[in-house]
């Protein structure tokens, strides 16, 4: 058993990790530049916020001080959730960047070597002064083409084409054209050959073109080895940086969304929903009866005296008929939460309240929280069963987290010498306890623990762990109803499976 269990947090350590590393690297070793300062804090958090997460998660069990729980619990618990849904939403950008990148991706450069020279005109001399046209190769500056400069190294620097700023006449001067001399026959001065000055101009430009390639080239050069800093010559953004971005970016935000919902669907407080549950033995005077059922309230270092306020409130407006708590009311000790489950002294229902214990009473010192819910005038029931006076039998189990101490269900002592001509509702904690109520004969089984998953896609694991995750299912003669539950464990976020108080009408047959 202990080698199962260490394999377990292996394998959860190991996953954790492998989810802060994936999230540091597509959120900022693809986005942010070496040595940047979104770098630096990116790196940062990804170490500080774990660094909370553990700390919420083991100081409530280590006795370390409420306040200290408060501190870590909030920062802690709303990174698992953040981390999750960064996650989840990453892994949709991966198909995003995938097609983006695919979609446009340019065509590779075509390979081209040293330009030819072009020649002159037919039956001219060519650039060199031979009489083939051809340019002959001579030691000296570099030769200028009509493609760009060729540098003594054999390497061509693009120019722009000067015969668009030239005519043709201009740029390539004809052998056999006479020069215009001084004093020429109108008398007028003496002119600038037209193509000395476009010879004079394209030589500029040449040398104005290949210094700027050369500047261009050291200040990359300059930028990629770290001489020049950032700020003074800003690189580029590649595609791929780009895309990067955009994507992480979307996903930062899809995330942050999701998580921001979730956490006002708990701290607004639970809705109230109504179900309908017909009873063959319930007689007709038990008929429309209203049981308020509450699971699942978490009173902890987030959820206080305010949650608790908002709960009773909604199950107050709702006129029962009794009130029913099925487990998992705190996450505490009494000397902690007392105060913030004060105001449940304020429930109001005909028959009154009664609660069950969960497995994380068990947690936080059942015995004692048993007590202080009597003072606050909910009765537990401890494997106990209780006539209501309509027509049915009201029985609640412990949980079956207490079997550790000997406190765990004892569904004999609870319904073993009732009358079985009379419908019976079990309050019990955990739904997986539902084939030993089909066993007792039990009619109606109310159960919560599950949250509905709380945070989707965890209502697939609990699909795994419990016969029923939420709403209302038929085992044999038995029904059972699980609640999602009025608050949250660890994060106080709820996604996809939003928090409910449930009104259970029961309805006689025979009306």
């Amino acid at each position: 058993m202990i080698v199962v269990v260490l394999l377990v947090m292996i394998a959860v350590i190991a996953l954790l990790a492998g989810a802060h590393w994936y999230v540091w690297r597509r959120l900022v070793g693809d986005t942010a530049r070496p040595g940047s300062t979104a770098r630096r804090i990116g790196t940062a958090a990804i170490w500080v916020l774990p660094a909370f997460s553990v700390g919420a998660l083991v100081s409530g069990r280590a006795g370390a001080p409420f306040r200290l729980e408060q501190t870590l619990a909030w920062p802690g618990y709303l990174w698992l959730a953040l981390l999750l849904y960064l996650v989840l939403w990453l892994l949709v950008g991966e198909a995003v960047r995938a097609v983006w990148l695919r979609r446009t991706r340019k065509a590779p450069p075509v390979a081209t070597g040293t330009p030819p020279v072009p020649e002159g005109p037919a039956g001219s001399p060519g650039p060199a002064g031979t009489d083939g046209g051809t340019a002959a190769t001579t030691a000296g500056p570099p030769a200028a083409t009509a493609a760009g400069t060729i540098r003594e190294d054999g390497t061509a620097t693009a120019l722009a084409p000067r015969a668009q700023a030239q005519p043709h006449a201009q740029a390539q001067p004809h052998a056999h054209a006479p020069a215009q001399a001084p004093g020429d026959a109108d008398g007028g001065p003496a002119a600038a050959p037209a193509d000395t000055e476009a010879q004079e101009a394209g030589a500029s430009h040449e040398v104005k073109t290949a210094h700027e390639v050369r500047a261009g080239h050291d200040v990359r050069s300059a930028l990629e080895t770290g001489a020049v800093p950032e700020t003074a010559a800003p690189r580029p953004v590649s595609r791929r940086l780009f895309v990067s971005r955009v994507v992480g970016g979307g996903a930062a935000a899809a995330a942050l969304a999701t998580v921001g919902h979730g956490t006002y669907g708990v701290l607004r407080g639970p809705r109230v929903k109504r179900v309908t549950v017909p009873l063959a033995k319930l007689p007709r005077s038990a008929h429309g009866y209203r049981i308020a059922v509450v699971s699942d309230i978490h009173l902890g270092p987030i959820l206080g005296r305010g949650h608790t306020q908002r709960i009773v409130d909604a199950i107050n407006s709702a006129q029962p008929d009794l009130v029913a708590v099925v487990g998992d009311m705190v996450d505490g000790s009494v000397a902690d939460l007392g105060p913030a489950a004060e105001p449940l002294t304020q429930l109001r229902a005909r028959h009154g309240s009664f609660f069950v214990t969960g497995n994380h009473e068990y947690f936080s010192g059942a015995a004692e929280w048993v007590g202080h819910v009597r003072e606050l005038g909910l009765r537990p029931l401890e494997n106990e069963r209780v006539e209501i006076a309509d027509g049915f039998d009201l029985a609640g189990v412990n949980d079956i987290e207490g079997e550790a101490t000997g406190e765990g269900p004892d569904f004999a002592k609870a319904l073993g010498d009732r009358d079985p001509a009379r419908a019976s509702v079990l309050l019990a904690h955990q739904p997986v306890v539902i084939h030993d109520a089909v066993e007792h004969g039990v009619d109606l089984q109310l159960s919560g623990h599950t949250h509905g998953g709380q945070l989707w896609p965890g209502n697939y694991l609990a699909e795994l762990a419990n016969p029923t995750v939420a709403g209302l299912e038929r085992y044999g003669d038995t029904q059972l109803y699980v609640t999602r539950g009025a608050g949250a464990w660890g994060p106080p976020v709820r996604v996809g499976a939003s928090s409910d108080i449930t009104v259970v009408q029961l309805a006689s047959r025979e009306a």
